[in-house]
């Protein structure tokens, strides 16, 4: 294994938990008219408390903090990478991307611009839907580790390139390479079309 490693060229890294801290936190919250932002945490943080997701752990600590009462969920589901559904308070909350949104009919166009601004800061935007409506997103960054940018420049020094890649749309994952100086940033990465990157780079050399 140590002979091998000298003769590794490229490095693939993981974003979350590997270059950053992997404790993401609720910056941000954006309801559309017609719900209170209470309301949209209450019903994404219900429904997310069924899953393992970091971005999960980040919601419900964030609704419990502001004091809010979690309501029971049932019918959950978790398509790997995409989101989570389930059924809150006789309503069905949808959350995840605009992608996984559009699956279940619901439009997330009005909250573009907003959820873009927020990707460029680094944020990874959540969309929720609840009773198959549009009610709003939750942004949420995770900080870079503070030896992040020495391992990287230790890397760099050895002749190493480094590749990020991560399930983040395009827009969050350029920001957090252009602060860290990786310019092989791979974004949308669903969790098991991962190791095939990794075999399109073995097959360049």
């Amino acid at each position: 294994a140590l002979e091998k490693m000298e003769q590794v060229d490229t490095l693939v890294v993981d974003k979350t938990g590997t270059l950053t801290e992997g404790r993401p936190k609720v910056v941000h919250i954006e309801p559309v008219s017609g719900f209170a932002l209470d309301q949209v945490l209450q019903r994404l943080a219900s429904v997310e408390r069924a899953s393992e997701h970091p971005l999960a752990m980040a919601i419900v600590t964030d609704a419990q903090q502001r004091g809010l009462a979690l309501s029971a969920v049932t019918d959950f589901d978790s398509p790997v990478g995409q989101g989570v559904v389930g059924t809150v308070d006789g309503q069905r909350v949808v959350s995840g991307s605009a992608r996984f949104l559009a699956e279940h009919a619901i439009d997330t166009g009005s909250l573009a611009g907003a959820a873009e601004a927020q990707r460029r800061k680094a944020a990874t935007v959540i969309f929720v839907g609840v009773g198959g409506r549009l009610a709003g997103f939750v942004a949420i960054a995770d900080p870079i580790k503070e030896t992040t940018p020495q391992a990287l420049q230790a890397l760099r020094a050895a002749g190493v390139r480094v590749v990020m890649l991560t399930g983040d749309g395009q827009t969050t994952a350029d920001a957090v390479g252009r602060e860290l100086g990786i310019d092989d940033v791979v974004a949308d990465v669903l969790p098991q079309d991962k190791a095939a990157v990794v075999q399109r780079l073995q097959a360049e050399g």
